[in-house]
């Protein structure tokens, strides 16, 4: 694997097979909930992603079966598959603490006020 970014698709692909095998529709379902619904994956972008990371090393099959007729193809995380995202995931909060602390720089945190009460009377 380089040493690129990793598309997000890739990335919860990866994520959602550190879970555990799954099938398509599973890893499709998982995607969609590890991004909040905002990526939902189309079975051809799905199967262009497995079929890379198969190809790289990084999945393996991990078995079929018919359920209802239809064949479900089961896929793994690989150990290849486990470095690579455990890359990702450092290369992605690294960049996230370098862009909150310049955030924090930029916009410092509201000064706290203090409140002085006098007792007995208004002053």
């Amino acid at each position: 694997m380089s040493t690129a970014e990793m598309r997000e698709p890739t990335l919860l692909v990866l994520t959602s097979l550190a879970g555990g095998r799954k099938h398509g529709y599973g890893l499709i379902g998982d995607a969609a909930d590890l991004s909040d619904g905002r990526v939902r994956l189309k079975v051809g972008t799905l199967y262009a992603v497995l079929d890379r990371l198969l190809d790289q090393g990084l999945v393996a099959a991990a078995g079929e079966e018919i359920v209802d007729g239809r064949l479900r193809r089961y896929f793994e995380l690989t150990d290849a598959g486990a470095d690579a995202l455990d890359a990702e995931v450092r290369r992605i909060e690294a960049n996230a603490a370098a862009a909150r602390a310049r955030l924090t720089a930029w916009r410092p945190a509201p000064a706290t006020r203090s409140i002085h009460i006098r007792l007995g009377g208004v002053s």
